[in-house]
């Protein structure tokens, strides 16, 4: 397991163009739709992609969690580019669906953790109920499914972090922290979108999927310790 110190001497260089990216996409916040508006809103996500190649990435079973979530981060920034056009969000919603399942098949269900599940799951089902009334057409049948997959992918992000065993890294931490971001970031654009507008929106949605995709991919450097030490115990 790498240190905090180590971790910023080694990758800190290597995050610097998605610093730089998230911070001209939140100067210009471009909200018309256009090719420009889709290249400064994905370019974040482009270098997070990068910073996982440049990482180390290859074939190896022992990289099968880099790769998946490699893949994850493709879909995400098709579904970016894909959501700057109104007519286009269905599509784009699927294309975060695709992420979502492959974050979830990296993460894995061990621990299980059936009591978290079930908290998760409840809260999601108060969301998808108060979203349903401004749900119309396939949106009725796409948002609960999406809202399941990203609260499955929370639960499998949340639970790989075991305090009180002592099985947890600063990567899984991360990887934690940013399911909990997007949840908050898709929560908050379900809300805006689907029940009422919400002041300053454009700003905290981006915010916090930003951060989001940065702790889970930050969980790939620790790749090699992800696919090597699972943990074979499972918790009901």
């Amino acid at each position: 397991m790498s240190s905090p110190a180590q971790v910023i001497k080694s990758i800190g260089p290597k995050l610097v163009p998605f610093f730089k990216s998230v911070s001209v996409y939140f100067v210009l916040l471009a909200e018309q739709p256009s090719l420009l508006t889709a290249c400064f809103k994905c370019l974040p996500i482009i270098s997070l992609i990068v910073f996982i190649l440049l990482h180390g990435i290859n074939l190896s079973k022992e990289y099968a969690f880099s790769r998946r979530i490699l893949t994850g981060l493709v879909f995400s920034c098709i579904g970016d580019a894909l959501l700057v056009w109104p007519n286009c969000f269905t599509a784009g919603m699927c294309m975060f669906a695709l992420a979502q399942i492959m974050y979830i098949y990296a993460f894995g269900f061990k621990p299980l953790n059936l009591t978290l599940g079930a908290i998760l799951y409840m809260f999601s089902s108060i969301v998808i109920y108060v979203l349903m009334p401004g749900l119309t057409g396939v949106l009725a049948i796409g948002v609960p499914i999406y809202t399941v997959l990203i609260t499955t992918m929370a639960w499998r992000a949340i639970s790989r972090v075991q305090f009180f065993e002592e099985l947890w890294t600063w990567t899984k931490l991360c990887c934690c922290i940013g399911s909990i971001c997007f949840v908050i970031s898709d929560t908050l654009l379900g809300f805006h979108y689907f029940h009422s507008p919400l002041p300053y929106s454009q700003v905290s949605i981006m915010l916090t999927y930003y951060a989001a995709q940065l702790g889970i991919a930050l969980s790939a450097v620790d790749s090699k310790n992800n696919s090597n030490n699972r943990v074979p115990v499972s918790k009901g």
